[in-house]
Parts: C-alpha cells; sequence; structure tokens
C-alpha cells in the first residue's frame, strides 16, 4: 500500500522560553476560516494529500464493501422508517412530524384542531433539498409565527454552520425577498408576528449580537437590540414560558448574563437581570408573576430560586442545592411544576405541587438503568396530563401519557425495532473502576446476556469528558450490530463531563484534564481485571472533544486497544488553543487554559496534546475522520495528526484519514441513509479488526 506522504517545513515557534517544533504548520491555513465557505480556497497541496488518503480508505475497505452493504442493510432494518411523531397541541393546530421510507429528512406537518381543513405538510425537507440543489442540506430551525401565517427556517447548506434564514408566507406557500445570511440558526417571533429576532455571528463565526428583522423590510435596515463586547461571550434571544418577557442569554462556559424586556411592547430596551460575575453560571424563565431562576451560585450543582418580577433583588429559594446532585430546570403547568435532577450519572423527574409545595419522584419503570423523560403535550397549560418517556441501554423508547393526580398511564408510543428485538437477551450493567486518585468512575454497559464473563470479549469502550456534557445510558438500535456479534459496548463516564456533578466536570478540565484520560484508562483496566475483555481487546470510540480523549490515551496506553476510532477529533490541542482568531478558541480557554498568557497552561496543554505527544511506539489500528467544513475541529488537525502519526509509528497497523471534502459538517454528511452509510463504514473498521468477517 501506497501510503501518501505530506511535505515537512519545520518551524519553530517560542512560548514562554520554550521552543515549539511543528513540521506540519503550513496546513494550518491564515485564512482557514474562508476555506468553510469555499473549499477551492483549500491549499492545493493539502488537498492532494486528502485525496490520497481517501483512495488509501477507500483501498482498505475494498474487501469489506459486501460487508459494509450487510451492515447498512442491518442497521436500517431496526429503524421504522414510515413513522410519525405524537403530535402537539399549539393553540389552533395540531403539530407533529413524518418520516418516509423513500425520503432522508422528513416533513413537518399541521391540522387545524376543529378539522375544518385537510393536514397540511408545512415542510418538506425532501423536496427542499431538491429545491436549493444542495449535496449537503442541514436544518437550523423551523418557527411559526404566532399567528400562524408565517414560516421562518434556517438552512446551512454546506456544514460550516453558516446558517441563512428565510421567510415563507403560509398562505401562499411562496418565499418572500427576506433573506438573512450568516446566522447562528435560531429563530425567535414577537408576539404580534410582525418581527423576529435572530444572532448574527460576526468575522471570526461567534454570535455576539441580536437583530431584529421586521417582516418585508430590507434586510440592511434590520435594528441591533443587543450587542456583546467580550470576545469569549456568544449570545442568544428566547421567549419565556409564559410568554411575558424575551430572555437574552450571553455567556462564556463559565460565566451567564441575562437581560429581560417585555413581550407586549414596541420600544425594546433590555433590563440586566444580574451582573456577570466569574464562574456564575445561571438561566431565567418567568411565570404567573415570579421569574425562576437556574443557577450556580454557591450551588455547584445548581438550586432554583424565585422572586417577584417587579422584584428582581429579593430572590428567595425555591429548590436546595443537593449534594453531588445535579438540579435540572423547569417546565410549567398551572398547578404542577416537572423538573429534572442527575445523581452517580442517572436521572430522575420530579413533579411538585404548586399549592402544596410537595413533590414526587415520577417512576416510569423498575429498570435500574436508564433514561427518563417529561414533556408538556400541549401549550394549554390548564392540564394535569403529560408525557413521560423511558428507555435504557436494552429497553427501546416508550412514551406514556401520564396524570399527574391520578398516576395512571398510558402507553401511547413505543420505538418499533422492524427487524425485531427482545430486551430479554441483553444485560445492562452499571459498574465502578477505581481511577488513579480513588475516583470511582461509573460504567454503564450493555451485553449478551449469554455472553461468557471469561476475559476473552472484545469491548467499545466509549467515551467524551468535555464541557459538562453528560452521555446518557440511552438506546441505540444500531449498537446491537455489535452487541449481537458478541462486542459488549460500555460507556466511560470520565470527568470533564457532567454525568455526576460538577464537580465531575471540574476536576477534568485545565490543570486537572489528565484526570479524563486516566479515568479512561482506569475504566478499561477494570473491565480486563473483570474479565469482561483482556488488554488489547478493547476498541475506542468518540468524536470531537472525545477524539481528544481518544489521541491522548492512544499515546499513554495504545496496547489497551485492538483499533480506535477517532471521529472529528480535537487532537491538536495546543496549535488551536494558541490561535485566539478561531471561531471557539477564546471561549474554550475556560475550559482548557491560555497558554498565550500562561507559562503553566502551555506546558500542561503541550503533555498531553495528542500531536505534540506522538512518540516512537507501536500503535493500533485507526480510523481518523474529518471535513472541510467542519468549523468546531478544524481540517487541519486530523490532516497533521495522521502525518505525524505516520511518521513516528513503529508498528505495520493501518492508520486511516478519511476527509470529506464536501457534503458534510462537524456531525458527518446528512440524511438518514448517509448517516446509516457512515455508521456501517465504522462499524466495518471495528470488526474487521475484531476479526468478525459476518
Amino acid at each position: 500500500m501506497n501510503i501518501p506522504k505530506l511535505k515537512k517545513i519545520k518551524t519553530t515557534k517560542n512560548y514562554h522560553g520554550f521552543a515549539l517544533e511543528d513540521d506540519y504548520s503550513w496546513v494550518d491555513q491564515p485564512d482557514i476560516l474562508d476555506v468553510l465557505k469555499d473549499p477551492k480556497k483549500l491549499n492545493p497541496e493539502v488537498k492532494e494529500y486528502i485525496d490520497a488518503n481517501n483512495k488509501i480508505s477507500e483501498g482498505y475497505f475494498s474487501d469489506v464493501k459486501e460487508f459494509q452493504k450487510i451492515l447498512f442493510d442491518e442497521i436500517k432494518s431496526k429503524i421504522k422508517l414510515d413513522d410519525t411523531s405524537l403530535k402537539y397541541k399549539d393553540k389552533k393546530y395540531y403539530y407533529w412530524a413524518k418520516t418516509e421510507a423513500k425520503g432522508n429528512y422528513g416533513k413537518r406537518i399541521r391540522q387545524l384542531i376543529d378539522g375544518s381543513k385537510p393536514e397540511e405538510i408545512y415542510f418538506d425537507g425532501d423536496l427542499e433539498k431538491k429545491r436549493y440543489g444542495s449535496e449537503y442540506f442541514g436544518l437550523g430551525s423551523v418557527s411559526i409565527s404566532h399567528c400562524d401565517n408565517y414560516m421562518a427556517y434556517s438552512l446551512d447548506l454546506k456544514g460550516s454552520e453558516y446558517y441563512t434564514i428565510f421567510l415563507r408566507d403560509l398562505r401562499s406557500s411562496q418565499d418572500e425577498k427576506d433573506i438573512i445570511e450568516n446566522t447562528s440558526g435560531s429563530i425567535t417571533w414577537s408576539l404580534d408576528s410582525k418581527s423576529f429576532f435572530y444572532s448574527k455571528l460576526d468575522k471570526f463565526h461567534r454570535p455576539r449580537q441580536i437583530f431584529q428583522h421586521v417582516v418585508g423590510t430590507p434586510v440592511d435596515r434590520d435594528k441591533l437590540i443587543f450587542s456583546e463586547k467580550e470576545d469569549t461571550f456568544t449570545c442568544s434571544i428566547s421567549l419565556s414560558s409564559d410568554e411575558k418577557y424575551f430572555i437574552i442569554g450571553t455567556s462564556d462556559h463559565i460565566t451567564t448574563e441575562e437581560y429581560f424586556f417585555p413581550s407586549s411592547k414596541d420600544d425594546i430596551k433590555p433590563i440586566l437581570f444580574q451582573k456577570r460575575k466569574k464562574d456564575v453560571r445561571y438561566s431565567i424563565d418567568s411565570w404567573k408573576g415570579y421569574f425562576y431562576v437556574h443557577t450556580n451560585e454557591d450551588a455547584r450543582d445548581y438550586k432554583i430560586l424565585r422572586c417577584k418580577t417587579d422584584q428582581i433583588d429579593k430572590l428567595e429559594t425555591f429548590i436546595p442545592a443537593k449534594k453531588e446532585t445535579v438540579i435540572g430546570g423547569l417546565d410549567f403547568l398551572d398547578e404542577y411544576i416537572l423538573r429534572a435532577e442527575k445523581s452517580d450519572a442517572i436521572p430522575k423527574i420530579y413533579v411538585r405541587n404548586i399549592k402544596t409545595n410537595k413533590e414526587e419522584e415520577i417512576k416510569i419503570s423498575d429498570e435500574a438503568i436508564g433514561v427518563p423523560g417529561a414533556s408538556l403535550m400541549q401549550k394549554d397549560t390548564n392540564t394535569t396530563k403529560i408525557r413521560i418517556s423511558w428507555e435504557s441501554m436494552a429497553t427501546p423508547g416508550r412514551i406514556y401519557e401520564y396524570d399527574i393526580v391520578s398516576k395512571e398511564k398510558k402507553l401511547v408510543k413505543e420505538t418499533e425495532i422492524p427487524s425485531g428485538h427482545d430486551p430479554e437477551k441483553y444485560v445492562v450493567e452499571r459498574i465502578k473502576a477505581k481511577s488513579h486518585d480513588g475516583r470511582m468512575i461509573p460504567i454503564s454497559l450493555v451485553r449478551l446476556k449469554n455472553s461468557k464473563q471469561d476475559g476473552k470479549s472484545k469491548v467499545l469502550l466509549y467515551a467524551y469528558g468535555a464541557y459538562k456534557h453528560s452521555i446518557s445510558p440511552s438506546f441505540s438500535a444500531s449498537r446491537f450490530c455489535l452487541v449481537d456479534r458478541g462486542i459488549t459496548f460500555a460507556i466511560a463516564h470520565v470527568r470533564g463531563g457532567g454525568d455526576v456533578s460538577d464537580a465531575w466536570h471540574t476536576e477534568g478540565k485545565k490543570k486537572l484534564k489528565k484526570n479524563t484520560f486516566l479515568d479512561y484508562i482506569a475504566c478499561a483496566n477494570h473491565l480486563i481485571e473483570q474479565r469482561y475483555t483482556y488488554r488489547g481487546g478493547v476498541c475506542f470510540y468518540g468524536g470531537s472533544a472525545g477524539g481528544l480523549t481518544g489521541g491522548a490515551v492512544a499515546n499513554m496506553a495504545p496496547d489497551l486497544f485492538f483499533s480506535m476510532l477517532l471521529l472529528v477529533p480535537f487532537v491538536d490541542t495546543m496549535t488551536t488553543m494558541l490561535n485566539e482568531k478561531l471561531p471557539l478558541t477564546p471561549a474554550e480557554w475556560e475550559l482548557w487554559g491560555n497558554p498565550i498568557k500562561s507559562k503553566e497552561y502551555f506546558e500542561y496543554i503541550l503533555s498531553y496534546s495528542p500531536y505534540n505527544n506522538l512518540d516512537k511506539k507501536n500503535y493500533p489500528p485507526i480510523l481518523v475522520t474529518t471535513s472541510i467544513f467542519d468549523n468546531r475541529v478544524l481540517y487541519s488537525e486530523p490532516v497533521k495528526y495522521i502525518a505525524k502519526l505516520r511518521d513516528v509509528k513503529e508498528d505495520d497497523n493501518i492508520q486511516l484519514l478519511k476527509c470529506k471534502i464536501e457534503a458534510a459538517g462537524h456531525g458527518g454528511m446528512s440524511g438518514r441513509d448517509n448517516a446509516i452509510k457512515e455508521l456501517a463504514e465504522e462499524y466495518s473498521f471495528i470488526l474487521k479488526n475484531a476479526k468478525i468477517s459476518k
């Protein structure tokens, strides 16, 4: 196999007295954000290298093409292609969504509640994709005006997350001339339906301004209503639960500040709710004369405060903080309040009687490990009925209509697996691994009930570990393509994520970031010790910041793995954190540290950055994916990583780079079939290296 070589140009830059050398820094184009808009601006030598690597990948997978087709059909057979969501009752209309066997993007449908007119397809994803003629079709928002006559929708037609907002008159089904480019994709209508609000992206792809667009007027006359001055902060706008206020939120990863203004007034003057304080995150909502405040001030895992809307300086505790229990947000009914909380990576749902102030957990299933959910079934909050849901790693999702008063529940929808699925064939377990500092790291896993715990099986161990993002032990039908072939699927709830508590997150960021990687290694070793697998029997699977975790543990403990999948991986951490002009970098310093200003952070990031720590050793087979249009993890990171990896590795294992030149973003290609195709390819890589061929 003729492995392509990338040109080397050694550069040296000095930081804090340290000479940082990089043979491939030339790949980091100064105009890299322009490439996101126009791939023709990609350096031709980089394009040639990417094309050559894509050919190598095609050659590698040539002997499993038929197997990929089998996996594609198998995954697709587990999806109910013709499916309809439950209806939501909103004023005059029922709203629901529908997918079809021949389509890839689904339909949005509504019908007058009185049935006086037939159902109306107000947005058909497949028809819209054909209309715009783009290979990629990313839908941001679809928002219908309060008068029911207009629909504003946002599209990303490349994958770079530059959303364009369009406006359609639903009475004529004709698009208006109102076209707004370079937005975040969010849309919030005024109550009178004469205008809507949106966030504009700046030159660094950061939404730092809120504008108001009046329907039918030129876009250049849009009114600026809020502007964020800090480079690290981004802003958005929403409508409160009772529709009495618009709320502007501006934040970085650790600090928020919110403003509000009455939804009934034309004269917009945002009012500051609480001045930003470093490390304090809060959000407000209004209901029946009160502002409810979800905040971590003096409560690491959050609490709920409230105050009368005309007395914002007189806050009182509504729901107090609990030790290592994450308090979630609220949903309101006239007489009840719904809320979520989570402890030990296990979520729960509670309902509170507003009159009696009594609260109780809504228990949905006898299964110990699963994911509950609660949602409203109509806009009218004068009801005691809600929808609750349940799923686990072995049990497909079920939705019940639940009466809060009678506690009666009725199954109204169950995720159907057309090819069949028997939860009784599987075991769902929660075990814990002791990390290097004594912290017990939860592991959720699902495996065949008849599988032997004899130290001979293989395990796919997934991880993320950043941004306070939690990985729930939820159901995924496609995973059983692996599980049914004897591979245990496991989730390592490593620190850096928000699976357990705020401390769980803070213990995996900045100068404690290595805890994330050491936690993962501890989980892998525990699975080996408990004979779920063996050394060299683990597959790493993770993307984005999870790809950073994979790249780091590949350097630290490569002998654990028989294969690794690093999807759009954040592997050139140092280079990205040193470039303040990239879309995400300034805000990211609160998570990783600022290596420009701090020698300590420079040295610490350098000590684990996957690209900088590649060394002469054996590495397992690795599949790395990326996309030219990915604005979150730029294509340059995986390109440089794979080039350097091949330079230093001492093994004969395959290390592949697959890069989408068109029609893909951070989340891969658009469309159901494309998503299944990508998954089938990833699974074929895992199974090929597991020596499972059918």
